[in-house]
């Protein structure tokens, strides 16, 4: 069609007035660079909350199976039970408990989770975590602990230093309730980045949690990893109820649901804030077909004269605008792209040219900054990046349908 054409012409071709041409170029940059902020920010944000997930799920494990009372005779029974599951990858046994930490003069509550480190290994991702030491290293009879740094701050002690741990309950004697307690050594420590884990939680030995808490072979429940994390809530409890019920599930995405909601909505806010730069960029086009219609009043008189209707004069200036849009869309496109895929290699360019850290170690969980493309919000950004564009392209395009071709040639 010939409006097509001449629209594309219009794009490609230099104006007599410089300053439109001007405009045109600057509207097309301004929806390259607004589409292309948006996906390398979503992406950064999508980045951060896999890494999130990555180290809680470190820590907490896919799901849980707990017994009444924190105590699960049968648990060798249940993990055969998951094991038959092709969806459950591996079970591993915990103990959990509550202590009072001993170092010195400091001291500190903490909740202590007993565990066999080859099995939570197959469970959980604590070995990405751990930054000084070996999980490995909670050999049963040995008495190590494994403590977060935030914990081993509070306490001041650091690899190789003895931490006393002592239990509410005890023993009766004359002199009154002695409470049970037990020198170990701290042989690993690990950093996850969320205060209730480095500061609360501290790992020893399964055989060790047995004899420190009583539970002769008794655990508190049985973790499982399973092949997709999203269907965790129902394969849990599908091995809950083969395993014959009476125990209590969980799974990650009710430990912290409310956590992963923050981030969703902080997602969405910063996708509307930047939607607005878009809308923006987007609308420039308004402002350009304008100046172009005024400055093509006399081939819109010729057009009109040789008997173009007013819906041509209309297609000619909206295929304009919707070009101005689809070069800039996809120019952002590939920019976004292109750069969140190098993310990592530009920060860490930039800190070596500059001397400079965007996110220090000390204070971050992270020292990197992760970015994870994903593709329906590149699909997201874009389709409505173009609407906008064609949007914007209908009110000039309508003023130039309703140039009269008489005024049009009385002032040219």
């Amino acid at each position: 069609m010939y409006e097509t054409w001449i629209g594309n012409r219009y794009v490609r071709s230099r104006s007599s007035n410089h300053f439109v041409s001007l405009i045109s170029l600057i509207s097309m940059l301004g929806i390259a660079i607004a589409v292309a902020v948006l996906i390398i920010v979503l992406s950064v944000v999508n980045g951060f909350e896999r890494e999130l997930q990555d180290r809680l799920l470190a820590m907490t494990g896919h799901a849980s199976i707990e017994g009444a009372n924190q105590r699960l005779a049968d648990w060798p029974g249940l993990a055969a039970v998951a094991a038959e599951d092709p969806r459950v990858v591996a079970s591993a046994p915990y103990i959990d408990g509550q202590a009072l930490l001993i170092a010195g003069r400091s001291l500190s509550g903490a909740a202590l989770r007993g565990i066999d480190p080859s099995l939570e290994r197959q469970v959980s991702g604590i070995d990405k975590v751990t930054t000084n030491g070996d999980i490995g290293s909670l050999e049963p009879g040995a008495f190590r602990i494994a403590i977060g740094v935030e914990l081993a701050r509070e306490l001041g002690v650091s690899l190789g230093d003895k931490v006393t741990v002592t239990l509410a309950e005890g023993r009766v004697t004359p002199l009154g309730v002695i409470p049970r307690s037990k020198r170990f050594t701290v042989s690993s420590i690990y950093r996850v980045g969320m205060y209730e884990f480095d500061r609360r939680l501290g790992f020893i030995n399964l055989e060790d949690a047995r004899r420190l808490f009583r539970k002769g072979n008794d655990v508190s429940g049985l973790r499982l990893a399973v092949n997709d994390v999203f269907r965790a809530p129902e394969i849990v409890r599908d091995v809950a109820v083969a395993g014959g019920g009476g125990v209590l599930v969980s799974d990650w995405t009710r430990r912290h649901v409310n956590f992963f909601r923050s981030i969703q909505i902080t997602k969405s806010i910063l996708f509307v804030i930047l939607l607005m730069v878009v809308a923006v960029a987007a609308f420039n086009i308004v402002s350009t077909l304008v100046m172009v219609v005024k400055d093509k009043q006399s081939d819109i008189a010729i057009l009109r004269t040789v008997g173009a209707a007013p819906s041509s004069i209309m297609r000619i200036f909206m295929t304009q605008g919707t070009v101005i849009g689809v070069v800039g869309t996809a120019a952002g496109l590939v920019l976004g792209v292109l750069l969140t895929i190098n993310l990592e290699n530009l920060v860490g360019f930039f800190e070596a040219t500059f001397g400079i850290k965007f996110l220090a170690a000390d204070v971050y969980f992270i020292s990197d900054l992760p970015a994870d493309l994903r593709w329906p919000d590149v699909a997201r950004v874009c389709g409505i990046a173009l609407a906008l564009a064609l949007f914007s392209t209908v009110y000039p395009a309508w003023r130039g349908a309703r140039t009269s071709p008489a005024e049009a040639l009385r002032h040219d």
